[in-house]
């Protein structure tokens, strides 16, 4: 069983800084794609960015320039630095991995349990 535990949500001004941790912990050979989404109650969860084991990354247009995702293989752990906040980036945002728990090549789907992030205007 693999686990994402999810830390740095919280309340901050418009404009303000937050950064995001997920650390996956378990039977974890390795870990390919991990990403952050987010959802507004009764919306679908939407991307916010993704980082693949080699580290290229893509975001979500409305975060480009804002927000940058980075991840530590070493300690199965992604980031998400988010800046200029606005109230708009308010949500839950979840932590995903894909993952890989022995020499097989099958991969297998991973959330986190979500963290609160409010942006206050």
């Amino acid at each position: 069983q693999v686990q994402l535990v999810e830390s740095g949500g919280g309340l901050v001004q418009a404009g303000g800084s937050l950064r995001l941790s997920c650390a996956a912990s378990g039977s974890i050979f390795s870990i390919n794609t991990m990403a952050w989404y987010r959802q507004a109650p009764g919306k679908q969860r939407e991307l916010v960015a993704r980082i693949t084991s080699g580290g290229s990354t893509n975001y979500a247009d409305s975060v480009k320039g804002r927000f940058t995702i980075s991840r530590d293989n070493a300690k199965n752990t992604v980031y998400l630095q988010m800046s200029s906040l606005k109230p708009e980036d308010t949500f839950v945002y979840y932590c995903y991995a894909e993952v890989r728990v022995d020499t097989r090549p099958n991969t297998y789907r991973y959330w986190g349990q979500g963290t609160q992030v409010t942006v206050s205007s």
